[in-house]
Parts: structure tokens; sequence; C-alpha cells
């Protein structure tokens, strides 16, 4: 009887101790060397890319929720989208610049954002789009300054 305890003790831990340890052995099997990066889309290297027909309303509505308050944008500019290297793939990327009011009601420095399209929708802006936008030609873009919440 005493050894059928320990069975069956022995048992429920080999369950537990393989339960807890699933979770890293997958992650392991994910984690493949290279940096990876989170796409709403297809990302594959070799799929031709469609222009971004509808850029500029797609980038607004963006906007509109990326924004902590949409109203009274500032200095809006923007780039046709242009096909970019990067990261070894080739897409279609629209340089933006702006001065967003902050919650003080004062404005900072306008920055550039490099707003990155696959398969010809948007998939992402990039923060600090210094080396994606260097020598774009900016336009005005008075829509986004006429955003309203």
């Amino acid at each position: 009887m005493n050894l059928q305890k320990h069975r069956s003790r022995l048992r429920v831990s080999v369950k537990r101790v393989a339960t807890l340890m699933l979770p890293i052995a997958l992650a392991a099997c994910s984690s493949g060397g290279e940096e990876r990066s989170f796409s709403l889309f297809d990302n594959k290297p070799d799929t031709p890319q469609s222009f971004p027909g509808n850029y500029r309303t797609e980038l607004l509505a963006f906007m509109k929720t990326y924004l902590n308050n949409p109203v009274g944008v500032r200095d809006a500019a923007m780039a046709e989208p242009v096909m970019h290297d990067v990261n070894g793939k080739m897409r279609y990327i629209s340089c933006l610049r702006y001065s967003a009011r902050e919650s003080d009601g004062s404005y900072r420095e306008p920055h550039e954002r490099a707003v990155l399209f696959v398969n010809g929708r948007l998939d992402r802006m990039i923060e600090k789009g210094g080396e994606l936008c260097a020598g774009a030609a900016m336009a005005p873009f008075p829509e986004l300054e006429k955003m309203t919440r």
C-alpha cells in the first residue's frame, strides 16, 4: 500500500513538472537566433508589395487613436510612400512630421516618424524615422491638423 501511494505521488509530481516545463520548451522552440518583429500582415521577403492607395485615409484613422489628443496638431507634413529597404525587405514607407498638443496646451518640436506599409496596408509607425526619412520630400498635410476627437 505504501508503495502504491509513493507511485501515485510520483505520477502527480511528474505531471506538475511537465506542465511547468511546457511553456519553457515552447519558448525555446520559437526563438530562432534572429530578431523577429510583430507584423499584422504577411512579412515574407519575396512578397511583391502593392502601393498603399488609401495611405492618407488609413494614416488619419490610425493617428486618431495613436494621439492622446488628436485636436490641435500643428506643422503637419507628409511624404508620399516610396519603396525602402527595411531589415532586408522592400516595403513602402511614408514619412510624417507633426507637432501634437501636450496635455498642458504646449507644443514640442516636430518629430519625424516613418510609417510602414505592408501589402498596401498600414502596418506600423516607427518612432525614430530619421534614417528612413532622410531626404523625403514632405508636403503639407492639412487633414491631420483638422482632426477632431
